[in-house]
């Protein structure tokens, strides 16, 4: 058992849960914030860029992107919680099983991701409103994004892996080194290569290649059930179903909320096509606040990890009543987060915005998203926690569901009746909040039936064994 202890780090089964969890939190937070810096810097780098249009093309990509990479990417999920469970029920032979099986399916994916990218991102991006320079700046990004969709899809596997029993550090270090290394990539391919968005994507591809190298290593290096050896490379039929069953209604779900995106995002460019004049504006200024909103999404995101795992690992130990205090202190946790990153974004709008953007009318744009969007945003945190924790319990299917109605149909049907009703901004900026806390509520509600479904099992199992 020690050294099954030292293979994960830490017994998260045992003993006061709040110091465990943010040592789980914390790490994985700021790596998030980190690759959010990443990104954010690719943003204001090809602003700087001689291309017009550059900035508001690539934010076109990413309701696209999002909706193809959620696919497969939703499967590593399906990783964490079986690979945490076999963890919890100190399982090695499963656990190996599940991570080799993990791999060879990243790489399925991770080549259909590929395929799918680069074949249908100019029809897809066409079909959501972007038009003459931006669309051939968006297609080209999208399409060089997509050739590297193999180690995109490996590195978010290899690290659900790495987070199922524990480790956020190692995440953490790698994801730093790799960033910082895109950043310095995006500047010389944009100021002495004299490129644009190419540039921008090339230096994406190149950084996750290098996550890839350097996650395969330190799980070769591991001692206990994660360590990955290629000799062990091969499919178990068990472990691939059990990862499809839990990780593909998480793949539907992303796709789902991107897909809700994507015609929100058409709304978007069809509003900037009406009232900018061949101009992107509007689409510049949706861009920046989406990018300042994914600092709070990342940050409240880690919990929505930490929520899987935790609760995997309970579930797969049968300890079900205290699986409350994981939900507890997870939801305690998210909220000061949320609340804390968005009334900072707020409270500094104007600095903040304007580096990436500085036109009146793009600046206007960001502020109506992020007044409407970021005070409400804890609801989206508990959204998301209480994803984490159905996930946990192995209630994949009812997460994706009460996700496809809370937010997808009625995100749809928003756009649908009040959107057009009103043909505002803000009227498209509302569909959010309100789906965060109709779909939050049903998330919680659920997790407290199904956690005392569990609980009631277990003791009538007591009864009969006394």
């Amino acid at each position: 058992m020690k050294l099954f202890h030292l293979a994960c780090d830490e017994n998260i089964c045992e003993g006061p849960l709040f110091k465990k969890l943010l040592k789980f939190i914390f790490p994985l937070m700021i790596t998030n914030l980190l690759q959010v810096c990443y990104s954010a810097a690719d943003m204001v780098i090809v602003s700087f860029s001689k291309v017009s249009g550059a900035l508001g093309s690539i934010g076109t990509t990413a309701a696209m992107i999002n909706f193809i990479v959620n696919v497969y990417l939703g499967f590593s999920v399906g990783t964490n919680v079986v690979v945490a469970r076999n963890i919890g029920a100190n399982d090695k032979e499963k656990t190996e099983k599940s991570v080799h099986t993990s791999v060879i399916i990243a790489i399925v994916f991770g080549v259909l991701g590929t395929v799918i990218g680069v074949t249908m991102s100019r029809t897809i991006l066409s079909a959501l409103g972007d038009q003459g320079e931006v669309l051939r700046l968006a297609t080209t990004y999208a399409r060089i994004y997509f050739l590297g969709s193999i180690f995109m899809s490996l590195t978010n596997y290899l690290i659900a892996i790495l987070r199922a029993k524990g480790d956020t550090k190692t995440p953490f270090y790698i994801l730093t080194l790799t960033g910082i290394l895109n950043i310095v990539l995006n500047l010389f391919f944009v100021f002495v290569c004299d490129m644009s968005v190419e540039g921008v994507a090339i230096a994406t591809v190149i950084a996750n290649v290098a996550s890839t190298v350097l996650l395969f290593l330190k799980l070769s290096r591991e001692e206990g059930f994660c360590r990955f050896e290629l000799s062990k490379l091969k499919l178990d039929k068990t472990a691939a179903k059990e990862i499809i069953r839990e990780g593909f209604p998480a793949g539907i779900q992303g796709a789902l909320f991107s897909l809700s995106n994507m015609i929100i995002q058409s709304s978007v460019i069809g509003l900037n096509n009406e009232l900018c004049a061949g101009g992107s504006d509007i689409i510049d200024g949706n861009t920046a606040t989406h990018s300042l909103e994914g600092f709070i999404y990342t940050a409240t995101n880690s919990v929505y990890s930490a929520a899987v795992t935790f609760t995997s690992q309970h579930f797969g130990a049968k300890k079900y009543k205290r699986i409350g205090k994981v939900m507890a202190e997870c939801y305690l946790i998210t909220g000061i987060i949320a609340i804390v990153f968005s009334m900072a974004m707020v409270i500094f709008h104007d600095p903040l915005i304007r580096i990436y953007v500085s036109s009146p009318v793009a600046v206007e744009t960001a502020y109506i998203r992020m007044k409407i969007m970021f005070i409400p945003y804890f609801t989206l945190a508990f959204m998301e926690v209480g994803s984490g924790i159905l996930r946990g319990l192995g209630r994949s299917v009812t997460s994706t569901t009460v996700s496809f109605i809370g937010s997808c149909v009625l995100r749809i049907l928003w756009i649908n009746t009040v959107f057009i009703h009103f043909h505002t901004l803000s009227s498209i900026y509302f569909s959010y909040p309100v789906s965060w806390i109709v779909t939050a509520l049903a998330h919680f509600i659920f997790s407290l039936c199904v956690r005392k479904k569990y609980m009631q099992s277990q003791q009538n199992v007591s009864s009969e064994t006394a």
